[in-house]
């Protein structure tokens, strides 16, 4: 059995490792008996840690927030984990720069120095590249969706379109979704009454219901309902062909940006590819690098002749 100072560390890290906890899994865990869990979680509300308790079917503990915030335990992985993600959202994340780097700052202060080689050999070795067209989502609006999607409640959202259009949508929250530059959340349309994939950045103002919900089973894989809904299905422009090539070897050479690849048969694949012009479309097709044959989308075939055209017109003679 773990000594008493240790047991205590012990379980005040599980606590705050997930919201709920059962009596039968903490004393599993820690290999005591209940009466033990009892008077170790009464000695941590005497050091400060407002730890509630339930009984009955689904009862346990969990730890709840409380006036002042207490001190978080980390272990040497989850302390490296926590600098570099603060080091990759200072830069990802909109109004978060100058608190991240603060906490930072701490944090580097309090590390081993074995720790803090660690933490900070990524940063050290990578420029950060901002685009200026692309706008960061709040940390307020990203925190409160995703406490919405962990705790399954309703939320109401003021949600500007691709055609700059404002609307208000009651949904029911599921994932969050981290794309590369861009933060997209997955949710049930409650007025529309369908899965929709909202970017982040274009929600304008977002509210909690007080409402909980029983989530719905996805249609998909949510990953792979994303990668669909941002790279194919919401643009104006789309055409899905044929590659061959069995899907891991062309998984390997296509970047899931560019479109949406899923096996046809154990030697061939279907890529997905939309855009908002032809232009855009054509830059595609030529990005996949690969001879392909067109299954849907032939009624694009002749401007994507002109847009080539232009572009050998343009080019010198040899």
């Amino acid at each position: 059995m773990l000594q008493t100072s240790t047991r205590l560390l012990r379980l005040l890290s599980l606590l705050q490792s997930r919201r709920h906890w059962s009596g039968k899994d903490l004393r599993e865990r820690l290999e005591v008996d209940a009466r033990t869990v009892r008077r170790d979680v009464d000695r941590l509300r005497e050091l400060g840690y407002p730890i509630r308790a339930s009984s009955g079917l689904g009862g346990g503990y969990e730890l709840a927030a409380g006036s002042s915030m207490p001190p978080m335990l980390l272990n040497d992985d989850e302390a490296v984990a926590v600098a570099v993600a603060l080091r990759a959202a200072a830069g990802s994340v909109g109004k978060m720069e100058d608190t991240a780097l603060a906490l930072l700052a701490k944090i580097d202060q309090i590390l081993p120095a074995r720790l803090r080689k660690r933490a900070s050999a990524l940063h050290a070795v990578t420029l950060s590249i901002r685009s200026s067209w692309v706008a960061a989502p709040p940390i307020d609006v990203l925190t409160q969706v995703a406490s919405a999607c962990r705790d399954n409640e309703k939320l109401q959202i003021s949600y500007r379109g691709r055609d700059g259009e404002a609307t208000s949508r009651t949904v029911e929250p599921l994932r969050l979704a981290h794309a590369g530059h861009r933060w997209y959340l997955v949710a049930w349309d409650l007025l529309r009454r369908a899965w929709r994939t909202f970017r982040v950045d274009r929600i304008e103002r977002v509210q909690t219901t007080g409402t909980r919900f029983i989530p719905r089973d996805p249609p998909e894989d949510a990953a792979t309902y994303v990668q669909r809904a941002i790279a194919f299905t919401p643009y104006e422009h789309r055409i899905r062909v044929r590659l061959q090539g069995p899907v891991h070897a062309l998984a390997e050479r296509i970047p899931t940006w560019l479109g949406v690849l899923e096996a046809l048969d154990e030697s061939s694949c279907a890529l997905s590819i939309g855009a908002d012009s032809i232009e855009g479309l054509l830059a595609h097709l030529v990005l996949v690098n690969m001879d392909f044959e067109i299954i849907e989308g032939h009624a694009l075939v002749p401007d994507l002749r002109r847009a080539v055209n232009r572009i050998d017109h343009s080019l010198p003679a040899t």
